[in-house]
């Protein structure tokens, strides 16, 4: 067995020097949209100091962002919001009672069904969007919210993690112990399962509201009415009257990067309020 290597030694050092080129990699373009969030329409197009501050106007930047075209930003923030939280808090539902029958219950078909479910894991979502939008079209519900919060609902990805986490997580002879003192299925898994599977679940939800949140391709498809456009295609639609012949010009573009940075911000409150529930407590409650 070969000695621990210090951690000045030259591999060490290559190590370190990767994983900051990493965290380079990752955080310029971050660092670049605070900064440019900053500027004014001259100074963002002025070529001087991309990377550097060049004046401070982002409260004028975020009350031109909220008012202008009477605040039609806040209202696609607020439409992000609902698709996302609707979209998400649905889909962790359904993943996580899916995920757990599928885990711990024996019935037949269990294995095909669950092979259809991985399969669909495999099919791009692209792909669907277009399956999606004419069943949407026969129903009537193109140019609604449903047409982007009821698609948002399934993911199956979703589902095959939390049959593997509620597999590794939750003992069967702790389900059965439930069981002998009388707890019902419902009460066992709302009782038992669940605490056990909180982690699974957090993960399952932030994963789901994100992929909800930064949904383009659905929406773009499905609505055509700009009131229920969230930012993602709200965003687009400023790019495209900031590039066309008669748009906004630079001034657009300074919306555009401002709302840009607005829009990361609830993600990242979501991920520094959830990240504490990844941690311990695992066993809290499964065990009284």
């Amino acid at each position: 067995m070969s000695p621990p290597q210090h951690p000045s030694s030259p591999r060490h050092v290559w190590a370190k020097l990767l994983l900051l080129a990493l965290v380079c990699y990752f955080l310029v373009p971050v660092w670049w949209l605070v900064v440019a969030s900053t500027k004014n329409a001259q100074g963002l197009f002025s070529g001087s100091g991309a990377l550097w501050f060049h004046g401070f106007h982002l409260f004028g930047n975020l009350k031109e962002l909220f008012t202008y075209n009477n605040g039609e930003y806040l209202r696609w923030l607020g439409n992000s919001a609902l698709y996302a939280v609707t979209g998400g808090v649905g889909a962790t539902v359904i993943s996580v009672l899916a995920g757990y029958g599928f885990a711990k219950y024996s019935f037949r078909g269990r294995n095909a069904i669950f092979a259809l479910v991985l399969g669909s894991v495999m099919v791009p979502l692209t792909a669907l969007v277009i399956p999606t939008f004419v069943m949407m079209s026969n129903a009537g519900l193109t140019d609604t919210i449903w047409a982007v919060i009821l698609p948002s609902l399934l993911s199956p990805f979703a589902v095959y993690l939390m049959r593997i986490y509620a597999t590794a997580s939750v003992p069967d002879e702790l389900l059965d112990a439930a069981r002998i003192d009388g707890a019902g299925e419902l009460r066992t898994f709302v009782r038992v399962a669940l605490p056990l599977m909180r982690p699974g679940v957090i993960t399952v939800l932030l994963l789901s509201v994100v992929a909800t949140w930064n949904n383009y391709f659905l929406p773009l498809t499905m609505l055509s009415d700009s009131k229920l456009y969230p930012l993602t295609v709200g965003i687009n639609l400023w790019e495209q009257l900031a590039s066309s012949n008669n748009g906004g010009g630079t001034s657009v573009w300074g919306l555009i990067i401002t709302g840009s940075l607005v829009s990361i911000i609830p993600l990242i409150i979501a991920f520094l309020t959830l990240q504490k529930y990844w941690q311990g407590g695992l066993a809290v409650g499964s065990l009284k």
